[in-house]
């Protein structure tokens, strides 16, 4: 089963310009010069400077009589207040899943502070598994952190599967020379830079995600539609013929590569599902092991029921983000971090596969701001 794999910061989202946004509130809320902006974000050297170094910098710079831990935590309120997924990144995802490919996110970082960003943006939903460098104990550009993707994303990473599978990010000591290592072919995001290392080289190059998409899908050995597609859920087959709805979606997609990458992506999808009433923010996914789980879910099976929000591997892991709820005339923030570990089930213990964790987010409750 061919597989496309997304870095997740600068990639899948744009981190740098939630950083930017986190800084200029940071300056605005306690009014220093707005123009330190720049400061921060050469200092934040694109989120790979250590987060001890850049936040006690700030804390030297401003005087700031303020702990480490919790300007640490007003960074990550902030940072992911600002996080999105922009609809032409999801539009792409969508084409990519309907023209037969799995998807999955590998992603260097931490386990809660990533899992947030992929449970608040909906991320979740629209890929088939993801794995993250704490919580896997494997840094890209280590090998193994792409077979541990591939065998959450549900497919085997043994014989060739390497030949079929393409990583896309913007990060090249991690994730092209991460892809070279592991035998896969990659797209480098360069958001404008020129490529600077000589021991290794992508695939091919791509100015944004639509435009990288575009170019996966439309190589000579694109995959045919998977055969869960073609039999998947009313929604999808009143969408048409299987081929017809490859034809229109790799069309689209290789349009908007040469003229306006978001309308030609944009355009396959609609070719694909048609016009339907009330669409929601994902596309139906067919039935079966390929359909994802929603957002929000109740019944969670195996690992207990509640309300929460959960991101699926196709393995049968799921993490989850326990939300509780309550009332405040304060402001109601949350932070998800790993509270237990369970041990794999039986399919993932045989397969090697590593014990699941549950994330519980804990609400912290400021006191309401006074009327000015």
């Amino acid at each position: 089963m061919p597989l496309l794999l997304f870095d997740l910061d600068n990639t899948l989202l744009p981190r740098d310009a939630a950083f930017r946004a986190w800084a200029q509130d940071f300056l605005s809320e306690r009014d220093l010069p707005p123009g330190d902006v720049e400061w921060f974000v050469t200092l934040d050297g694109g989120g790979y400077v250590p987060r001890s170094t850049v936040l006690s910098a700030v804390r030297r710079r401003y005087g700031l009589d303020i702990s480490s831990d919790d300007l640490l935590a007003h960074y990550r309120r902030g940072i992911n207040s600002h996080i999105h997924c922009p609809s032409r990144h999801i539009d792409a995802l969508r084409a990519a899943r309907a023209a037969g490919w799995t998807l999955g996110i590998v992603s260097n970082g931490g386990t809660g502070p990533q899992l947030e960003k992929i449970r608040r943006t909906g991320l979740g939903p629209l890929v088939d598994g993801w794995v993250i460098s704490e919580e896997a104990s494997c840094v890209k550009p280590d090998p193994l952190i792409f077979e541990i993707a591939a065998q959450r994303c549900g497919i085997a990473p043994t014989g060739d599967w390497a030949t079929h599978t393409w990583m896309v990010g913007d990060h090249a000591p991690a994730d092209i020379a991460g892809a070279e290592l592991a035998g896969l072919r990659s797209v480098w995001l360069h958001h404008g830079r020129p490529w600077a290392e000589s021991g290794y080289r992508p695939t091919l190059k791509a100015a944004g995600l639509p435009e990288a998409v575009g170019q996966v899908l439309a190589a000579r050995n694109a995959p045919s539609p998977r055969p869960g597609i073609r039999a998947g859920g009313p929604a999808w087959r009143r969408a048409g013929a299987a081929q017809a709805r490859t034809a229109s979606v790799t069309a689209g997609v290789t349009a908007g590569v040469t003229a306006g990458m978001t309308a030609g992506v944009t355009a396959g999808v609609t070719a694909l599902v048609g016009a339907r009433s009330g669409v929601r923010s994902a596309v139906a996914a067919p039935d079966g092991p390929y359909a994802p789980v929603p957002v929000n879910v109740g019944t969670v099976g195996a690992l207990g029921s509640g309300t929460g929000s959960a991101v699926r591997n196709r393995s049968g892991e799921l993490a989850i983000a326990e939300e509780h709820t309550g009332t405040s005339t304060g402001a109601v923030t949350s932070s998800a971090e790993p509270s237990a570990v369970e041990p794999p089930t039986a399919r993932h213990a045989a397969a090697g596969g590593p014990a699941r964790t549950r994330f519980a987010v804990a609400l912290k409750v400021e006191p309401a701001a006074a009327a000015q």
